[in-house]
């Protein structure tokens, strides 16, 4: 994972260096959320690597069917993605580029995980919790997981806090077989 990120970040700090140029930080997000929709289309996901499709052939599908959504500047990025065979770090590359744009508009995407979904009450406290811990301004992410049975799990960029009964019983295994 970690090369991954190594291999994924000159490219994000580019489309991101490019983006506050021409200031649409916002534009290019929904450029690389519409590219990994696209690249994870079954059809699609099928094509990537196979042998008997070339470069050429890959990047028209894909930009057939991006066609309107998506602009010239992205079009170019997956040509020279499929061009360096660097496909496969799209998603990396949005993520790394998400960072970079929180950490420049001062905010932080935050996931949180609960075995039952919160109500707009909860999301608003919890947000507001996360703001005064990060010193940030929080975009909250909720997912409903049945596995973490009770609390939640949070995760805010390198931050991680599990506040879940599984981890607590987890915890508790561990010290009682230490």
């Amino acid at each position: 994972m970690a090369e991954l990120t190594t291999l994924a970040r000159p490219y994000a700090q580019a489309i991101y260096r490019l983006a506050r140029e021409q200031n649409k930080l916002p534009e290019w997000s929904q450029t690389l959320a519409d590219l990994l929709a696209v690249i994870h289309q079954e059809a699609v996901a099928m094509l990537v690597g196979h042998a008997k499709v070339d470069k050429q052939q890959l990047r028209a599908v894909i930009q057939d069917i991006c066609a309107e959504q998506v602009s010239r500047q992205g079009k170019n990025l997956v040509a020279l993605l499929i061009e360096n065979n660097r496909l496969e770090l799209l998603p990396e590359i949005a993520a790394v580029y998400e960072m970079l744009r929180a950490e420049a508009e001062g905010t932080v995407e935050a996931e949180v995980v609960t075995a039952f979904p919160l109500d707009p009450e909860q999301e608003k406290q919890m947000a507001a919790a996360l703001k005064k811990r990060l010193g940030k301004e929080v975009r909250l992410r909720t997912r409903v997981d049945k596995s973490v049975l009770g609390g939640a799990v949070i995760r805010a960029g390198d931050t991680v806090i599990d506040g879940s009964t599984s981890g607590k019983l987890s915890k508790l295994g561990y010290v009682m077989n230490s």
